[in-house]
């Protein structure tokens, strides 16, 4: 998985009560692009290291082909 900043994970339980998790990718450690990455989670807003596993899916940022001006 390679994510770019501004992107969501979202993150899909294992238990049917638990729901979904998302989060928006803050900050990428790595120049390429691997994992880890630094997410907020938007129900509470904290930030953690993220090592992305099999239940955790990618949302593109939509606006990034905006921002980087095309």
């Amino acid at each position: 998985m390679r994510v770019r900043v501004g992107d969501r994970l979202v993150v899909h339980s294992r238990r049917v009560d638990d729901g979904v998790r998302e989060g928006e990718v803050v900050e990428i450690p790595h120049a390429d692009g691997s994992p880890p990455y630094v997410v907020r989670w938007l129900d509470d807003q904290r930030t953690s290291l993220v090592f992305p596993g099999p239940d955790v899916s990618l949302r593109p940022d939509e606006h990034a082909t905006e921002r980087a001006g095309g």
